[in-house]
């Protein structure tokens, strides 16, 4: 590394910056709770220092990519590649009259995660062993079981996760609450003795969902994720409180901020706190909403993007699990080289590939293209 690309005796300085969107059709419609969709986007960063590419990403709007090119990338390029404290303030900064919840801290999190990608590979470190290796691999539950899926999809994916030993399965609930409790049963028919979680994306009220909290119970369901709206804290709190006491309630993946997760925390609303990096802020945020977590003494989930948080779930000793999302891991398989697939119910990191592992397949992703900024 020659000095003239240095700043300051630290990092080589940030020279490009690029953000490209993708628009992914679902392999089937999907619906939660709340909300019903037939296409994801996945909004990519770029940024290059010394001869070395890092990649981060998120999934949100493509509105998110225009925060990246018309506002943030101006306060990581030129600057040194390794200050990513200080890219993170005076990103912060320069959104503070956009409102940092929502899009803005989605376009930082990608930004963010780019950054301790390319700080990775200029030291030649897979990211695991840059934040300092915890555990080898990290368990995973398999995630889907969308309210649009017939009962027959429902235990077809679920029951296959099964087969292939993955200790936890997900499904979604809420979109008709009287019909959840027959399609919980045939989960649980489906896939044994294998844990079941329930994820009702914020749809019941406080009562509905103790109801339902107490016959879910019955099927031996283990989790409960937003059983109401995460807004809820005091919802959440009754929940924890009332419901059977083997089912943890599991919230956060709405947190933009260490705010967020605080509040969550001090109102005593959740078992396990969930956190997402294409959303919290990236690897700092996510670093940030675990000391949270163990601050408390609770665990922590990744929620979604698995190839993302793979390298933090080994880091980070708080974290319990990953969620193995079917429409990310199917839409990461597609777009990036150096994926890895489940064994045994875990996935580990290849620790030959420095950062996070990924390179984008531009070729293979070039037909859902929908932008692409160079700076």
């Amino acid at each position: 590394m020659s000095s003239s690309a240095t700043t300051g005796g630290g990092g080589p300085r940030v020279d490009t910056v690029r953000v490209s969107t993708y628009v992914v059709p679902t392999d089937a419609p999907e619906s939660d709770g709340t909300l019903e969709w037939e296409r994801t986007t996945l909004v990519v960063v770029e940024l290059a220092a010394g001869g070395v590419t890092g990649l981060g990403y998120t999934y949100a709007d493509r509105a998110t990519a225009a925060v990246v090119r018309d506002a943030l990338a101006g306060e990581v390029k030129g600057e040194d590649a390794f200050a990513i404290p200080a890219a993170n303030r005076r990103m912060l900064a320069r959104v503070r009259n956009l409102g940092r919840p929502g899009i803005a801290s989605m376009a930082i999190s990608a930004v963010d995660n780019a950054l301790w990608d390319l700080k990775s590979r200029l030291l030649n470190l897979p990211l695991a062993l840059l934040l300092g290796s915890a555990r080898p691999e990290t368990p995973v539950y398999g995630s889907g079981g969308f309210t649009s899926y017939s009962t027959e999809e429902l235990q077809r994916q679920l029951g296959g996760w099964a087969e292939q030993g993955m200790a936890f399965v997900k499904m979604k609930v809420g979109r008709e609450p009287a019909e959840d409790p027959r399609r919980v049963r045939a989960a649980r028919e489906a896939i044994g003795g294998t844990q079941l979680f329930v994820d009702a994306n914020g749809a019941y009220s406080r009562k509905q969902a103790l109801a339902l909290a107490r016959r879910f119970a019955d099927l031996d369901v283990r989790w409960f994720e937003e059983p109401v709206s995460s807004d809820d804290l005091a919802g959440l709190r009754f929940l924890r409180d009332q419901a059977p006491a083997e089912m943890d309630v599991a919230a956060g993946e709405y947190g933009y901020d260490p705010f967020y997760f605080r509040r969550m925390l001090e109102a005593g609303a959740v078992d396990v706190l969930q956190a997402d990096a294409t959303r919290c802020g990236g690897v700092s945020g996510f670093v940030a909403a675990h000391a949270l977590a163990d601050a408390q003494g609770l665990p922590l989930s990744a929620h979604c993007a698995p190839a993302l948080h793979l390298h933090l779930g080994c880091a980070l000793v708080r974290v319990r699990h990953l969620e193995y999302f079917h429409d990310h891991q199917r839409i990461e398989e597609m777009l990036f080289d150096g994926t890895v697939r489940p064994r045994h119910g875990a996935l580990a990191p290849d620790l030959t590939r420095p950062g996070l592992g990924l390179t984008l397949k531009r070729q293979d992703a070039q037909r859902f293209a929908v932008d692409d900024w160079r700076g």
